[in-house]
């Protein structure tokens, strides 16, 4: 299970979720969405999961049509005076399912499997001008590399956005999932997250992430 042709996936943001992440692996049109995942060449559930705290930051911005607000994406050397720590979602997947996720993520076809060199040997490695299309290693868990991807851009170059209410309850349903925490330590750990530092007041916040995900049944 654990070998040199597997790598732990870093999710941050809405696939933290396990039932959002699995439009990536088995394919659909989440609701709220017009979008067609086509899914993983090999849609095996992955060989395990586990929480991790990556070492940069979560951040919000751009503003997504999907989302309606800021999304997130992680600093992996945060500007002084950002939290440290990114709260996220380990999934255990060999090298062909994270080069599928990847391509979705870029809008491209499945069917490239990942060669993690480059980003071992230099950290990063930007794949397009995508917001998801620059692979970070960020540490290792067990011995295997732990990667996730985020933008290219210097996050002191961008305005933080305000996320809006169904993200933060599909992240806030992933922390809870994830990490077992509670609302009051979903609170504590997103209340000082740019875009919502400056966006939501803590009741608010507390009442966004009691909302629903979009993924319940209508």
């Amino acid at each position: 299970m654990t070998t040199a042709q597997h790598i732990w996936y870093a999710a941050y943001g809405s696939n933290m979720l396990a039932e959002r992440f699995a439009y990536y692996r088995l394919g659909g049109t989440p609701p709220g969405t017009d979008h067609l995942y086509p899914g993983f060449r090999d849609p095996a559930a992955p060989a395990a999961r586990t929480p991790l705290i990556l070492p940069g930051c979560l951040y919000f911005a751009w503003r997504s049509p999907v989302w309606t607000g800021g999304v997130g994406f992680y600093a992996a050397r945060p500007p002084a005076g950002w939290p440290i720590g990114a709260a996220a979602h380990g999934y255990l997947l060999t090298l062909g399912q994270f080069g599928d996720l990847l391509a979705q993520e870029m809008y491209r076809a499945p069917g490239v499997d990942f060669d993690p060199a480059p980003v071992l040997a230099a950290g990063a490695v930007r794949l397009g001008p995508g917001r998801y299309e620059t692979v970070v290693h960020a540490g290792t868990h067990e011995g295997i590399p732990v990667l996730t991807f985020t933008s290219p851009w210097d996050p002191e170059t961008v305005a933080p956005q305000r996320p809006s209410a169904r993200y933060l309850a599909m992240i806030g349903a992933g922390l809870r999932e994830s990490h077992g925490w509670d609302t009051d330590r979903v609170v504590e750990y997103l209340r000082v997250r740019p875009g919502i530092a400056e966006h939501w007041q803590e009741a608010d916040l507390r009442g966004a992430l009691l909302g629903g995900t979009g993924l319940e049944p209508s």
